[in-house]
């Protein structure tokens, strides 16, 4: 079983990653990627499920063209947990 992070964990995580935000109504918490075009986009978004699949830890997101959604929360952990603390770390190396 996953554990939840504490509130002092997830203060950490959120001053560490100022751009991700919490979803309202969930334990969760998102950022909006914004690319030059789709296929930067795209290699983003490989990237990172490259990271995911290693992780075994998959995030939601939504793709426009230039855009990407991504929701970060641990299904197993019924909220945030260290899963998503280690792949946002992955999602901002990719989105570099």
């Amino acid at each position: 079983m996953v554990r939840k992070l504490s509130e002092e964990e997830r203060e950490t995580f959120l001053s560490r990653y100022p751009e991700w935000k919490m979803v309202e109504g969930r334990d969760a918490v998102s950022r909006t990627f914004k690319f030059s075009d789709f296929n930067e986009a795209w290699g983003f978004m490989s990237r990172v499920a490259l990271a995911a699949e290693k992780a075994d830890h998959h995030p939601e997101w939504f793709n426009v063209y230039n855009k990407v959604e991504v929701t970060l929360t641990t299904h197993d952990a019924d909220g945030l947990s260290e899963r998503d603390v280690a792949l946002a770390g992955n999602i901002e190396e990719a989105a570099k």
